[in-house]
C-alpha cells in the first residue's frame, strides 16, 4: 500500500521555491538579523574578490587581512585602508569599488528592494517593511510601529524611487561640476571622465577614496572643486527621508516639514558653523595647517574640514598635523555623523538632538519632550540613549584592544577608532600601519558601526518578548 503524498496549498514544493519562502519568513520575522546576514555574506563575496590577482595592479594575490578590511570599508562606505587605494587596485579592482560603495551606500535592503522594484514594478508589503526598516531604527523590532515617522509605510515606494534617482542626479551633477576643473588641470578627457565619476560617487556616499596618488592635493586650493566635494558630502549626509520630504515640498503650495527634517537640517548647520569656528579658532596658529593662510583661506578650509569631520573622508591637510585640540573636535564630530537613512555614519544628528531636548526638558522640569510644537515620545529618547551607549562602548572596546596591539599614543587611537565606528575615512595614518591583528578589530568596528548598534543589539536579542508581569517600582540615585 503507497502513501500518497498531497501538497498543502500555497506551500511551494520546488526545493527553490521552499529554500525562497525560508529566506523570505526569516526576513519578515527579522528585517535586522537578515541586514547582518547580507552584509556579512556581501563582505565575504567582495573578500574573495578583492583577493584575486585580477583585482591587484600587480596581478598578485592580495593578502586575506588587506582585501578583508578593503571589503569591509567599501561595504560599509567607511575609506580606510590599509593599503593605497590609488595604485594597489587594478581597473576591475576600482570597478569593484565604484560598485561596492554604491550599494553600501544606501543599504542591502534598501538596493534589493529597489531591484525588486524595477523587476516587478510593484512593492509588495513584506519589501515595504525590509526597506523601512533600513529607513527607520524603530522597526527592526517585530510589533506594531506608529506611523508618525519621517517616512511612512506607505511612502516606501516613494522613498526608494528618491534613493535611486537622488544617487543618479546628485552624483551625475557633482560629476559635471568636477570635470571641467579636471580639464583645465590638465588632465586627459578619459581620465578626467573617470575621475570626476569616482570623486562623485566618494563624495555623495562619504567614503572618501581618491582614485589618484596625490589625492586632492592638487585642488587644495580651487574652491570649485572642494565646493563640488562639500555638496555632494552635504547631502549624502542629511538623509533619504530628507531629500524625499524637501522634493516633494517644493512641488506644493503649502509646505510642512516633518520633526524629522527641521532637527536633521538645524542640527547639521549648526554643527557645521560650530566646528569650523572651532577649526579657525584652534587651527589659526598653527604653521603645519592653517597658519599660513590667510584669513579667506582659513575659514573655507575650515568649513570643508567640517564637512568632512562628518563622514565625507577627504582631507586637503595631514590630519595628524592637527593640534589635539582640533582632534578631540573632530573626534566629536565624526561620532556624532551625519543623518538617519543618509550614507553617513555616527550615532546621527537626531540622536544628539534628542538628547539635548530631554536634558533641557529635565533642567526645565517639564515631562515631555517638546521641539516645534511636536512631542517626542519616551521611546525614540531610549532608542536614542541605547544608540549613543552602544556606540560609545564599542568605540572604547575596540580603542582598547587597538590600544594594546600597538601602544600607539591615544589621541591617534582614538581618532582611528572613531574615524572606523562612525564610517569616516579620516586618519591620523595608525590604520595603514596596523598589523593583522589591528586590522581585524578595526574591521569589525566599522562593521558594527555600518550596521547600526540599534540593528546589532535587536540581532542579538529577541525581536519582540511580551512581558506579563512588572516589578515593584524603586528610584535609584543617579547624578
Amino acid at each position: 500500500m503507497s502513501a500518497t503524498t498531497r501538497a498543502v496549498p500555497g506551500r511551494p514544493t520546488s526545493p527553490a521555491g521552499r529554500i525562497r519562502a525560508a529566506v523570505n519568513g526569516f526576513a519578515a520575522r527579522s528585517p535586522s538579523r537578515f541586514a547582518i546576514l547580507v552584509f556579512a555574506l556581501l563582505i565575504l563575496v567582495f573578500t574573495l574578490l578583492f583577493s584575486l590577482p585580477i583585482s591587484s595592479s600587480n596581478g598578485r594575490w592580495t593578502p586575506l587581512a588587506d582585501s578583508l578590511f578593503t571589503a569591509v570599508s567599501v561595504i560599509c562606505v567607511t575609506g580606510l585602508a590599509t593599503v593605497d587605494m590609488a595604485t594597489h587596485w587594478s581597473v576591475f579592482g576600482h570597478l569593484l569599488v565604484y560598485i561596492g560603495v554604491q550599494v553600501g551606500a544606501v543599504g542591502v535592503l534598501t538596493m534589493a528592494s529597489i531591484l525588486g522594484l524595477v523587476i516587478s514594478r510593484k512593492l509588495g508589503l513584506r519589501a515595504k517593511l525590509m526597506a523601512a526598516s533600513d529607513s527607520n531604527p524603530l522597526r527592526v523590532h517585530g510589533g506594531p510601529v506608529a506611523e508618525g515617522q519621517a517616512v511612512r509605510l506607505g511612502e516606501v515606494g516613494k522613498l526608494l524611487a528618491t534613493v535611486a534617482i537622488s544617487m543618479v542626479v546628485i552624483e551625475g551633477g557633482v560629476a559635471l561640476l568636477l570635470f571641467p576643473r579636471m580639464l583645465i588641470a590638465g588632465i586627459d578627457v578619459g581620465t578626467a571622465a573617470w575621475e570626476s565619476v569616482y570623486y562623485s560617487a566618494m563624495a555623495f556616499t562619504n567614503t572618501g577614496f581618491t582614485p589618484n596618488r596625490e589625492g586632492i592635493d592638487a585642488f587644495a586650493t580651487d574652491y570649485w572643486f572642494l565646493g563640488a566635494l562639500m555638496i555632494g558630502v552635504f547631502l549624502g549626509a542629511i538623509g533619504f527621508p530628507v531629500i524625499l520630504a524637501i522634493a516633494s515640498n517644493l512641488r506644493q503650495k503649502r509646505r510642512r516639514w516633518s520633526i524629522h527634517v527641521k532637527l536633521t537640517l538645524l542640527t547639521s548647520v549648526i554643527l557645521l558653523v560650530a566646528g569650523a569656528v572651532l577649526y579657525i579658532v584652534l587651527e589659526y596658529d598653527n604653521p603645519k595647517t592653517f597658519g599660513s593662510l590667510d584669513a579667506g583661506h582659513t575659514v573655507f578650509q575650515s568649513f570643508f574640514l567640517s564637512t568632512m569631520a562628518r563622514s565625507g573622508g577627504f582631507s586637503t591637510i595631514p590630519i595628524d598635523d592637527l593640534h589635539g585640540s582640533s582632534l578631540l573636535v573632530t573626534d566629536m564630530l565624526m561620532f556624532i555623523g551625519g543623518g538617519s537613512a543618509s550614507t553617513a555614519g555616527g550615532i546621527k544628528v537626531t540622536t544628539l538632538a534628542v538628547l539635548f531636548l530631554a536634558a533641557f526638558a529635565e533642567a526645565r522640569g517639564v515631562e515631555s519632550m517638546d521641539a516645534f510644537r511636536r512631542r517626542i515620545p519616551i521611546d525614540v529618547l531610549r532608542l536614542s540613549v541605547a544608540v549613543a551607549l552602544w556606540g560609545a562602548t564599542i568605540v572604547a572596546v575596540s580603542s582598547i584592544l587597538i590600544l594594546q596591539i600597538t601602544k600607539a599614543p591615544l589621541d591617534h587611537v582614538l581618532f582611528d577608532v572613531i574615524s572606523a565606528f562612525a564610517t569616516c575615512g579620516l586618519s591620523t595614518g595608525l590604520t595603514e600601519r596596523l598589523p593583522d591583528a589591528g586590522v581585524y578589530v578595526m574591521a569589525a568596528t566599522m562593521f558594527c558601526g555600518r550596521v547600526g548598534t540599534v540593528t546589532l543589539a535587536a540581532a542579538l536579542a529577541q525581536s519582540q518578548r511580551r512581558q506579563l508581569y512588572h516589578n515593584p517600582e524603586e528610584r535609584p540615585l543617579v547624578g
